[in-house]
């Protein structure tokens, strides 16, 4: 009996963990496309003043609404969990989408940010309350924008500005709620480390590997 417990874990239990994992959601090759060719932001100021694009980039997109900071922990979250480890890659940022007039909130909440963090991928944005509900209306996601034009919520845009997220049986996951650590750390980890191995395993391919992802 003890003899074929030990075989089980040491020839069986591997086998079935590998297919386990290998069946996951997104089969860890490419992340589904929720929404394709998402429009750019437009010609809307950023807090350092440079204009801020999502072509040629690996975007998380997030809408801050006007109490940017009663809901700062979000960010912090977001910040520990996410762009702490992935900030040095030159091809990721972190946009967020804030109404005009939060700019001061705003720059409160980088300056907390700096001092542990390098925040040289936070990139805030900001727009009239009218332009903000416009964008997000042609992302085409079943929430929508609070009274306040926010959300806690964060999305994956690829480099062609496509959302990206998951397709589940009976729903899809389009963004990841920065209110809560665990969905952080756990399915838009995931999900973030989904689609930069699909740009590696490209660049790859094309005998084209660069340091940038």
């Amino acid at each position: 009996m003890k003899k074929n417990i030990v075989l089980f874990v040491l020839f069986i239990l591997p086998i079935v963990a590998y297919l386990f994992f290998a069946s996951g959601v997104n089969g860890f090759t490419k992340l589904p496309t929720i929404t394709p060719n998402t429009a750019d932001l437009g010609n809307w100021h950023s807090l350092d003043g440079k204009k801020v694009t999502l072509n040629g980039k690996v975007t998380v997109l997030g809408f801050s609404g006007t109490e940017l900071l009663r809901n700062r922990g979000n960010f912090f979250n977001l910040n520990q969990k996410i762009y702490q480890t992935y900030h040095t890659f030159k091809d990721v940022q972190f946009v967020v989408i804030c109404p005009i007039g939060t700019e001061a909130d705003a720059k409160k909440v980088v300056d907390a940010l700096a001092a542990f963090t390098d925040v040289a991928q936070w990139r805030f944005v900001f727009a009239s309350p009218a332009e903000i509900t416009s964008y997000h209306s042609q992302l085409k996601l079943v929430e929508k924008l609070d009274d306040k034009f926010g959300t806690p919520k964060v999305y994956i845009v690829d480099k062609k500005r496509n959302l990206r997220g998951r397709k589940l049986v009976k729903d899809t996951k389009e963004g990841y709620n920065t209110f809560h650590p665990a969905e952080l750390s756990n399915e838009m980890l995931d999900d973030f480390k989904v689609i930069l191995y699909e740009y590696r395993a490209a660049l790859k391919k094309n005998n084209n590997a660069t340091r940038k992802i």
